[in-house]
Order: structure tokens, then C-alpha cells, then sequence
């Protein structure tokens, strides 16, 4: 059977592993809020950008003919 001092080390190397699984999880955890966040500003961006579109195409379709003065 192993002593345990032979098993300190792998105690340590566990105890780290912990640690940085829990970093890592915090990690992703604002990671997806952050893209939750940008999901949502690109959606709004995407409507605003078609709203102005369908705006410029009104004021175009109520702009006279141009008429060819060559």
C-alpha cells in the first residue's frame, strides 16, 4: 500500500486540477453571458439597419425621375 507521503503529491496535483476547473467554469460561465450580451446588441443592430433601409427606400421611391440630358 502506498505511504502517504507518496500520495502528497497527487493530493496537490488534484487540489490544482480543482482549482483550475473552477476557474475554467467561471471562465466559460462569462463567456456565454458575454455572448448572450453581443447575440442580442447584433440582433438589435440587424433591425435598426433594416428599419433605415426600408427608410432610405421610401425617400428613394419618392425621389422624381432623373431624366437622361445626353
Amino acid at each position: 500500500m502506498a505511504s502517504d507521503s507518496s500520495l502528497d503529491p497527487l493530493a496537490e496535483r488534484v487540489e490544482r486540477l480543482l482549482v483550475r476547473h473552477e476557474e475554467l467554469q467561471r471562465t466559460n460561465a462569462l463567456l456565454v453571458s458575454q455572448l448572450e450580451a453581443l447575440t442580442q446588441e447584433r440582433d438589435s443592430l440587424k433591425s435598426r439597419l433594416s428599419a433605415a433601409r426600408s427608410r432610405v427606400d421610401a425617400l428613394l421611391e419618392r425621389l422624381p425621375e432623373a431624366k437622361n440630358a445626353a
